[in-house]
């Protein structure tokens, strides 16, 4: 069986795990997040602890099992503490301006790019070069951070672009002649 679907999630106080069905629902301070379950993974919960189990013996239903288990974990922290994704800009005239819920960037286009942030989704700007993007769900924390990091990403003989905080790039030596 998966290892990580081995391991129980313990619900906190205050976190409110619904089984259904089709789906499983997760409320908590920071909000509410729902996925639909999969039938190769039966779900149990006693007394503040989710177990998970593949319902066969298939391959599919062991690898699901710790899929689902983390997703639901996710969910959980998600609820509780929240996901953030820290970028950073770097080049001359580079900046970042949070607006309500959208995001001016000027990145050395003619042009500002401005980006909607979806509900759910809050955006905040410590330092003109940096931005913050906070949520609940963590896949679209890291596809909002992704699609941020697309408008300019580092190229490699200057480093110039937008990276993530945890994000090293290799500088390239420039041709000679």
């Amino acid at each position: 069986m998966s290892r990580v679907g081995k391991m129980p999630i313990t619900v906190p106080q205050g976190v409110d795990v619904a089984i259904k069905d089709d789906q499983i629902n997760v409320k908590g301070a920071l909000g509410a997040l729902a996925l639909t379950q999969n039938a190769l993974v039966s779900i149990k919960s006693d007394g503040g602890k989710l177990t998970f189990a593949p319902a066969n013996d298939s391959r599919e239903a062991n690898a699901m099992s710790g899929t689902i288990r983390q997703l639901v974990n996710n969910m959980v922290t998600g609820v509780t503490k929240g996901f953030e994704k820290k970028l950073y800009l770097v080049g001359v005239g580079f900046k970042a301006q949070a607006q309500g819920a959208k995001l001016n960037l000027t990145v050395g286009y003619s042009h500002p790019v401005v980006l909607d942030m979806p509900a759910g989704i809050k955006v905040e700007t410590p330092t003109p070069t940096e931005v913050v993007i906070k949520g609940s769900d963590r896949q679209r924390v890291g596809q909002i951070a992704a699609e941020v990091r697309a408008v300019r990403p580092p190229e490699p003989y200057k480093g110039k672009g937008i990276r993530y905080s945890d994000e090293k790039i290799t500088i390239k030596e420039t041709k000679k002649k």
